[in-house]
């Protein structure tokens, strides 16, 4: 599973890709680290998954999030923020976030997360009759 990190912050970016390269099958493929960057690399390089900041420099993740909605669907987005607000969390996961998750207390939950993706994205599809 090939995953893309938009944040930032170069210090949650290295922690960010340990934790991601530590789960077997999952790699980054690429950064960002302003909206408009991240929008271009999501279009791009089409990652299977992005870790989206919501404070970055030239928007909001959350644009990001609704740009990524409608061009690239199949996309999941796990929102990572130190703004895990309950107003944000609703806006976030009403505009199709995937998780969405506080750095402060949920970041070693992201593993488990792609792990269960990972899973999920090579299960053999249903036949159809």
């Amino acid at each position: 599973m090939r995953v893309l990190i938009a944040d930032d912050s170069s210090v949650i970016v290295q922690r960010l890709t340990d934790l991601v390269e530590g789960v077997p099958g999952v790699r980054v493929v690429a950064q960002a680290s302003d909206v408009p960057r991240a929008i271009d690399c999501i279009l791009e390089v089409k990652p299977d998954a992005v870790i989206l900041d919501l404070q970055m420099p030239g928007g909001s993740g959350l644009d990001v999030l609704r740009i990524v909605r409608l061009r690239q669907p199949a996309i999941r987005v796990l929102v990572c923020t130190n703004y895990a607000y309950d107003q944000y969390r609703e806006e976030c996961i009403n505009a199709g976030a995937y998780s969405f998750l506080d750095k402060s207390s949920d970041f070693e939950k992201i593993p488990e997360i792609l792990r269960a993706l990972a899973k999920e994205q090579t299960k053999p599809a249903p036949i159809k009759e």
